[in-house]
């Protein structure tokens, strides 16, 4: 089953000698229950991709599709990425976070704008999410400003933030980047074991793919702003059919 479905999106950003095309005609089925993986080189077009799905693209992007169903209902015509169910954690938590405020102003924002609650049962939300995220001492972390926290405790804590939101599909950009081996190891045992949980729908951007032989069903080959290739995980890397694909794997073998 297709949880989402976008069809025929295409995005271009303003140049200097006109527009430069990030995306072209792509079309992307997400399926349900399932962790995706989306791999390819710096500029292919990956967080792009999840920034469209959230409706958060850089100033003076232009974007064009023909579809987008969620759970099989057509939204293209009122699509509002906050009244759908999906949460992204970005790249870099340390700028995604306002410096100026604790870690749990952050989520009881959330919390109170997604979930329609008041301030004192949001907190309690918070406390939760932060728990579920297997953070040590929540409380702690919860009056907490963003710089006090480990790079890991940081994206532990934006994936609470995410939880908030109560997502059926989670977006991941790059989660792992920046962090030591044994955290790396962490944090996707902790997307593993809350998609498992909650059920979630998973899609994570990532240049590694030992990250995706970690913990990816499927994965996406994206080349130029479209997906070359989509298959399973155990099926791409046994028989790689795109020649940008076999180069990929190619270069891992190369640096063993």
């Amino acid at each position: 089953m297709t949880l989402l479905h976008i069809q025929n999106l295409t995005i271009d950003l303003p140049a200097a000698d006109g527009v430069f095309r990030v995306l072209e005609d792509q079309t992307l089925d997400v399926p349900a229950g399932g962790i995706l993986g989306i791999v390819g080189e710096s500029g292919s077009g990956k967080t792009m991709l999840l920034r469209a799905i959230m409706d958060i693209l850089p100033e003076g992007a232009l974007r064009t599709w023909s579809r987008i169903e969620f759970d099989g209902a057509d939204v293209t015509a009122r699509y509002d990425h906050a009244r759908l169910p999906i949460s992204m954690v970005f790249q870099d938590p340390l700028t995604s976070f306002n410096p100026l405020v604790r870690i749990g102003a952050h989520l009881v924002e959330v919390a109170r704008r997604r979930q329609g609650v008041a301030r004192r049962q949001a907190r309690g939300l918070a406390i939760e999410a932060l728990t579920a995220a297997r953070i040590p001492d929540p409380e702690r972390v919860f009056s907490r400003y963003p710089h006090e926290l480990s790079g890991g405790l940081r994206q532990r804590a934006m994936i609470a933030m995410a939880l908030l939101a109560r997502p059926r599909l989670l977006l991941l950009d790059e989660p792992t980047t920046a962090l030591d081996a044994t955290v790396q190891a962490e944090i996707l045992a902790l997307i593993r074991q809350l998609q498992a949980e909650r059920g979630l729908t998973v899609v994570i951007v990532t240049h590694d793919l030992g990250v995706v032989a970690a913990l990816c069903d499927t994965v996406a080959v994206m080349k130029d702003g479209r997906i070359v290739e989509h298959a399973g995980v155990d099926e791409l890397f046994r028989t790689p059919e795109h020649p940008y694909t076999q180069s990929l794997l190619a270069a891992i073998g190369d640096g063993l």
